[in-house]
């Protein structure tokens, strides 16, 4: 039986990769991963504000308006709380590739285009063998409108892809007006791959300090319909590769995401949760239904219940809200 798949160009084992998170921050816990049968790893993030707070400066898109509160920049993390600094993720990219044999996918976190993306060049110095650009931006301006907000995602995207020849791969939130217009803006504009979605965590206010605070909750199974919806519809719609992200947990969820049309997925609340040999356990149970289904391959499932080659296409639209809502009882 074959599991493997093709990912940025990358030939994967198998469609199970390592999202960005604290599990990747650990050599020996990377090798473990591999052990359990990831195919590939996406790094914990480098920040922008990392790198602005290297050299003495913060971004104007995060900057602006704080001249109004004499305590906004103090929210943001001191150069001693990031875990590495800019020039320690380098050298991590390079102990990281010293120590798997498996693809190793550097993660740049931003919001804005701008000189900080010339650690895209670097990245590719270290050793990785992509990068995963993830633009975590929340437009609270009524300012700011949807196209403008779109236009900062084209100018992220191509800064980085004229500073590397390695592929680049977004990760995308799912809040815009309309996603198959901007996945496929981005894929014109030079994306390899789409990572759907990337799940913005959302503040919390604590009533003993009447202070707001960050909320951190692991991702549920049921995260993961929304990427599916999008992944099934933008199928055949975009050159770019695409990869599921957000509340894989089970052998089942990676199988739905493939047959949707994904890639690969990415897989880190589970491996917290669970372990790292949840990895060998959702193989073991892709094999097993594969086999029960006379599956040879996983470049057989892929994209064979997308919306353009499922039996219901509908059911990915309109259709399928009236639907449940009739049904409801």
């Amino acid at each position: 039986m074959d599991l493997s798949t093709t990912y940025l160009g990358l030939k994967l084992k198998n469609p199970l990769v390592a999202g960005a998170g604290p599990l990747s921050r650990d050599l020996d816990t990377l090798r473990h991963m591999e052990d359990a049968g990831i195919s590939a790893a996406v790094l914990d993030s480098l920040f922008e504000e990392q790198i602005r707070h290297d050299e003495g400066e913060l971004d104007h898109y995060l900057t602006q308006g704080t001249e109004s509160f004499a305590e906004a920049l103090s929210y943001f993390p001191r150069p001693s709380e990031f875990t590495k600094g800019p020039e320690e993720y380098l050298e991590y990219i390079a102990k990281a590739k010293a120590k798997v044999s498996i693809p190793v996918i550097a993660s740049l976190n931003g919001v804005s285009a701008g000189g900080w993306m010339e650690y895209a060049r670097k990245m590719q110095e270290a050793g990785a063998d992509a990068i995963e650009l993830n633009i975590y931006y929340v437009p609270a301006s009524p300012a700011l409108s949807g196209g403008e907000i779109e236009q900062m995602y084209v100018d992220a995207l191509k800064a980085v892809k004229a500073a590397v020849t390695i592929p680049v791969a977004l990760k995308l939130s799912p809040f815009f007006s309309n996603m198959a217009f901007t996945a496929r803006q981005l894929s014109n504009a030079g994306a390899d791959g789409l990572v759907l979605f990337n799940r913005f965590y959302q503040p919390d206010i604590d009533l003993d300090t009447l202070e707001v605070v960050p909320n951190l909750v692991l991702s549920s199974p049921s995260e993961m319909r929304l990427p599916l919806r999008w992944i099934a519809i933008l199928y055949g719609q975009v050159t770019a590769d695409i990869a599921g992200s957000s509340g894989v947990h089970r052998a089942e969820d990676v199988i739905k995401t493939v047959m949707a049309g994904a890639s690969c997925v990415q897989v880190c609340s589970a491996l917290i949760v669970h372990g790292v040999k949840r990895a060998t356990e959702m193989l073991k149970g892709m094999e097993s239904w594969m086999a029960e289904r006379d599956y040879e391959s996983v470049t057989q499932m892929k994209g064979s219940m997308s919306q353009r080659n499922c039996p219901e296409p509908a059911a990915f639209e309109r259709a399928n809200y009236m639907k449940v809502l009739q049904s409801y009882k």
